[in-house]
């Protein structure tokens, strides 16, 4: 895993938070209101698994996930990237949403190397 500076990685660290924070709130909507929640629980597990594949890089924090967990949420968070990149796109430069989907982006780019990284090695 790269090198990065203590801002990059607090950085990284409240965007994961701030997106798992915003999921199971939409969760908690969605199941008052009896919709299908399976992809929105897919990706929060997903979410949580980079997260702590982050803490576990950086801050030395052991997951506690099977090598097929952390497989499915690689590829979980893969296939948000380009619904991200897309939003990204077409928001406007210097605005807060770019902002927020640049941080984002790059915080899932870390997970998804951390979790490369550990998969390799174990």
């Amino acid at each position: 895993m790269e090198t990065v500076s203590t801002e990059v990685r607090s950085e990284a660290i409240k965007s994961f938070q701030s997106t798992i924070s915003k999921c199971e709130n939409a969760l908690d909507q969605m199941m008052q209101k009896g919709s299908n929640t399976s992809l929105l629980e897919k990706r929060l597990n997903a979410l949580k698994i980079g997260l702590a594949l982050l803490e576990n890089a950086w801050y030395q924090k052991p997951p506690h996930h099977s090598s097929e967990e952390l497989a499915e949420a690689r590829k979980v968070l893969s296939g948000l990237l380009p619904s991200i990149e897309n939003s990204y796109t077409k928001s406007n430069p210097g605005s807060p949403q770019r902002t927020l989907l640049e941080r984002r982006l790059k915080s899932l780019d870390f997970a998804i190397q951390a979790l490369d990284d550990y998969l390799c090695v174990k």
